[in-house]
Parts: C-alpha cells; structure tokens; sequence
C-alpha cells in the first residue's frame, strides 16, 4: 500500500473547493427560484429590508430578483466546471452585494455564517484555477 497520493493534491482541492461552492450557489438558486420566488425574495430580501436606505427602490427589485438566477445558473456551472472564469465573477459579485447590503444594514455584520465559507471555497477554488484538472473547461480545451 502506498502512502502516495493517487492524484495531485493541489487538483483535487480544486475540484473539492469549486463542487462545494458550486454546489452551494446552486442549491441556494434553486430554492430561491423554485421555491420561494424570484419575486417574493426582492421584496423580503431586498425591497422591504432597505426600503428606508438610500438605495432605489427600483435596483433593489432588479438586484433581488436577479440575485437567485445568478446564484442558480452560476453555481450550476461552477458545479460542473464549464465558463468558470465567468461564473465565479458572478458569484464574486453576488457576495460583493450581499456582503455590502448586510453591512449597510448592520455595520458590525457577523457574516461568518454563510458568506465567509462561500468566499474562501471561491477563492480557493479561483487561486487552483489551472490546477483543476476536473472540469467541462479543462476536458473541451485543446490539448497541448
């Protein structure tokens, strides 16, 4: 038995870090979207909660109706590691916004709960980008 790894340690924390955030996004997408409502999210999520901030009524109804479709088809795609460049911009985006909203409405936010674990799995996952050998991208790009 050898104590060797079977495969690069650096490809499978890769895949590890991109499955899980991927698979995250996605799940949160999916109820948002097919459980909840796009609609129904903006306005508890987004609309009611700042309605009293100096954000638009207007972009907060886009941000939070797109937010869910964002988190679903860029966690979809993470999943399964095809266009992960764009996707995990997206996603970036997505905690961006989160994490600001959070903290205009609570500036001392204890985001460790749900967006902290997403950020590190991100970029851990974008910091291994060439290293992940287990992707849609890597299988479709030309061999060298």
């Amino acid at each position: 038995m050898s104590l060797r790894p079977p495969a690069d340690p650096r490809a499978l924390a890769a895949f590890v870090a991109r499955a899980i955030v991927g698979l995250t996004f996605f799940m949160a997408g999916w109820w948002k979207v097919f459980t909840v409502g796009a609609v129904t999210h903006a306005r508890s999520g987004f609309v009611e909660p700042y309605a009293d901030t100096w954000l638009p009524a207007w972009a907060l109804w886009a941000t939070g109706t797109a937010v869910p479709y964002v988190e679903l088809v860029g966690g979809g795609l993470l999943l399964v590691g095809w266009l992960r460049w764009p996707a995990a911009l997206a996603l970036g985006g997505v905690l961006i916004l989160v994490t600001f909203g959070h903290l205009l409405a609570e500036p001392l936010f204890a985001f460790n709960a749900h967006v902290l674990p997403r950020i590190i799995l991100l970029v851990v996952a974008l910091a291994l980008f060439h290293e992940d050998r287990w992707s849609v991208d890597r299988w479709r790009a030309p061999r060298q």
